[in-house]
């Protein structure tokens, strides 16, 4: 770039003028090229290098923090600050102390985060199910490796896996950790990568050891039988729904319930919660129910206070007089975390690939990976005995004129001729030499090599069982099976997460019955406000408010329990309740429905109904004189889903929808001027939401259906004129007398 010197102080500045040349000289690189050459290499990092955990349950992070404390002497030795634990770790892991201390701590003992810990920990921790509780600084908290992850480091100097440098290339570690067990289904994991996220929720060690035992010996074996819930730290009780766990354990995909444990204190008129699932925190709890006793929507709870306390978690919850505190329980597990949904995303990377893996794959990739590991330790053991065996022919050499090898090693004038000779001397090669020459001048008699020598043959022997096994399967598995065995007989505990078979979910009808009940009238306008108002403040106020080219539509009366579909002009259906809608008042405008509920951009309110019990019908009414009778009964779920799509047929414009109680007749009006008059009992009832209905009215060429009413709202004298002996008509011309005031339509 061109400078030139600046006058006043002599100084280069730049020329404006090339720099603007040089900006529209920029090349443009196609959007494709820039992620693959500069976000494609970060994704992969993360995927990689950070969030997704590998077949020995750790990702990166867990496994460079419990590789440092191991090298550091921490697995049965005393305990050291964590400050030293968080310095050494970043020789490994430069990721700064406070990401490292977070690691640690959520391994930890104190906090709770895993069924088995792998930090034995003391200080201040937090605690898992606590939002707030703040953990201290390393500074002040000391901890060493649990005794659990001496299973997780037996092997780690067997040659087991492979070892990798480090970031700065001045030291080793391990690519992953040989656990003796299936950690990954063990400990809980979660992490959110670029793209893709893992969610390993953690299982029963006991429950995994069994299972991995009956794996190894039949590959057909039915998981859930021994396998039976997920095992959560915090405990709870887990709603046990066979096809929901089976999805999880066949495809790695799901979610679980779990609900709060609790007790009842009957002289004292409160109830005590003391476990709770393991994806909320006490003060979330509290936060809800707080919000719902100020809505007036929870009137049976006094209060609610934490009592958590050294003896463990415990919510308090005051009742008022009266209350039933199963129906108030209930009541709760519907309306606050105390009952929430676990999500499952088994995630895992496998040989440097991200894949979601069921419960069987898992077990697979697991016991084809330990299977590795178990070989290449037999096979390290082996080459170590051959070794020693291959010292010890060269010893039992020796053995046949030792005092020739002493006059050897006197007569040879120079050092390193010693080797030469003795190789020379009795046919030894240069490692048995040098071992030879390495004895000490105290061990050179013949009781020493005798006994040493006395060895090769059961040397011999083990090095061909050694060998057997690592070209045998059945006997690598036969260890892992007795490895698993003696893992589950020293470290497994009783299950956390009670599972309840015979359980009731709370469904809709309960909610009803928690729901006030009282008379509502409701409105709705034509550009969808919706108001729902008592009767006394309508007897206050009746006249409605509207907004400027709004008016009136549909009004109905009915309960505060009542439920509310409101169809779209997309073809797709809102399912609301009344109790989800403040009382309103005729002088305010009300809701609007489009951003109540949640609907499409640009999508707009084309009719609403109160179906009551569902025993009726609904008529689609279309631009193309078709009429669909839908039973009302198509669009009640036994979920509460919020949204149907395909509500009805989008064949054609809708023109008018009506409820139907009972048959009656209908005027069907075209917009060249004709009526006719049918009766309903004609139409077929229809399940299938989305039917085109029957073709009711001829129509001529650019000619449409613009309303159709029922007949006694119309204002046609002579009615008998537009009757239909059979379907479909064209229609007779209105009289002038059966016109009337010109009605509105769904088309105006």
């Amino acid at each position: 770039m061109a400078k030139k010197k600046n006058p006043e102080d002599g100084k280069p500045r730049v020329d404006s003028s090339k720099v603007m040349g040089l900006r529209s000289e920029v090349l443009e690189q196609p959007i494709t090229q820039t992620l693959e050459v500069n976000y494609m290499p970060y994704a992969m990092s993360v995927i990689v290098s950070r969030a997704i955990p590998e077949i020995d349950g750790f990702q990166p992070s867990h496994r460079k923090l419990l590789y440092t404390m191991y090298q550091m002497k921490l697995l049965g030795g005393p305990r050291t600050k964590s400050a030293n634990v968080v310095g050494q770790t970043m020789k490994l892991n430069p990721h700064g102390d406070a990401a490292i201390y977070d690691t640690m701590v959520r391994l930890s003992r104190g906090y709770g985060a895993l069924l088995h810990p792998l930090v034995d920990s003391k200080g201040n921790f937090g605690k898992v199910y606590s939002r707030d509780m703040a953990w201290a600084a390393s500074r002040y908290t000391e901890v060493r490796l649990d005794s659990i992850c001496g299973e997780f480091f037996r092997d780690i100097d067997q040659d087991t896996v492979d070892f990798v440098d480090n970031y700065d290339g001045k030291m080793k570690e391990p690519t992953l950790l040989p656990t003796t067990f299936p950690n990954v289904l063990v400990s809980a994991n979660q992490g959110i990568a670029v793209g893709m996220a893992s969610n390993l929720c953690g299982f029963n060690l006991g429950e995994v050891c069994d299972t991995t035992i009956a794996f190894l010996k039949h590959p057909d074996h039915d998981i859930a039988s021994t396998l039976l819930a997920p095992d959560l730290p915090t405990g709870g009780q887990l709603l046990y729904d066979q096809a929901a766990l089976g999805e999880i354990y066949r495809t790695g995909r799901g979610s679980f319930k779990v609900r709060a444990k609790w007790r009842y204190l009957k002289g004292e008129n409160l109830i005590e919660v003391y476990e709770i699932p393991y994806s909320t925190t006490t003060e979330v709890i509290i936060d809800k129910v707080t919000d719902l006793i100020k809505s007036g929507k929870l009137r049976e709870v006094a209060d609610i206070r934490d009592e958590t306390d050294l003896s463990g978690l415990k919510l308090t919850i005051d009742l008022k007089r009266g209350t039933d505190p199963d129906k108030l329980m209930a009541k709760l597990f519907r309306l606050t975390p105390l009952m929430d949904s676990q999500s499952c995303n088994f995630n895992i990377l496998i040989a440097g690939m991200p894949r979601v893996m069921g419960i069987r794959e898992i077990l697979e990739e697991w016991c084809a990976w330990r299977s590795d590991c178990v070989r290449r330790r037999v096979y390290y053991n082996m080459k170590k005995k051959q070794e020693k065996l291959h010292l010890l022919k060269g010893l039992r050499r020796i053995l046949l004129d030792i005092d020739r090898a002493i006059a050897i090693i006197r007569e040879t004038e120079e050092d390193d001729q010693v080797v030469p000779n003795l190789m020379i001397g009795f046919g030894i090669d240069q490692i048995q030499a040098e071992y030879v020459a390495d004895i000490r001048l105290r061990n050179i008699n013949k009781e020493y090599i005798l006994r040493r020598t006395q060895e090769v043959d059961a040397l011999e022997a083990e090095i061909a069982d050694l060998d057997a096994t690592v070209n045998d399967p059945k006997r690598i598995r036969a260890i892992i099976i007795k490895e698993l065995t003696e893992v589950k007989k020293k470290y497994a505990l009783p299950r956390r997460t009670e599972i309840l078979y015979d359980h009731h979910l709370e469904q809709a009808a309960e909610a009803e019955d928690e729901t006030p009940d009282y008379p509502v009238h409701m409105f709705l306008s034509r550009e969808g406000y919706f108001k729902k108002i008592t009767p006394q403040s309508l007897r206050m106020a009746s006249d409605q408010k509207y907004k400027e080219g709004d008016g009136p539509y549909l009004t109905w009366e009915g309960s505060n329990r009542d439920e509310l579909l409101v169809f779209t002009d997309r073809q797709q259906c809102y399912k609301t309740r009344m109790s989800d809608f403040d009382d309103s008042k005729a002088s305010l405008l009300g809701d609007y429905l489009p951003t109540k509920l949640g609907m499409d951009p640009d999508e707009r309110v084309v009719w609403a109904c109160v179906p009551g019990d569902y025993s009726g019908h609904v008529l689609f009414c279309f631009a193309n004189g078709k009429i669909a009778r839908v039973e009302l009964a198509a669009y009640q779920t036994q979920t509460r889903r919020k949204k149907l799509t395909g509500a009805y047929s989008d064949k054609s414009p809708l023109v008018s929808a009506l409820l139907l109680r009972e048959d009656g007749e209908l005027a069907v009006y075209s917009s060249d001027s004709r009526c006719m008059i049918f009766h309903t009992a004609a139409l077929a009832p229809k399940t299938t939401r989305t039917t085109q209905g029957v073709n009711v009215m001829t129509l001529k060429p650019k000619r449409v259906v613009t309303q159709v009413l029922p007949l006694e709202q119309t204002p046609i004298l002579h009615p008998a004129r537009y009757r239909a002996r059979s379907l479909p008509v064209a229609g007779a011309l209105l009289r002038e007398e059966d016109r009337g005031e010109k009605q509105m339509s769904l088309l105006d």
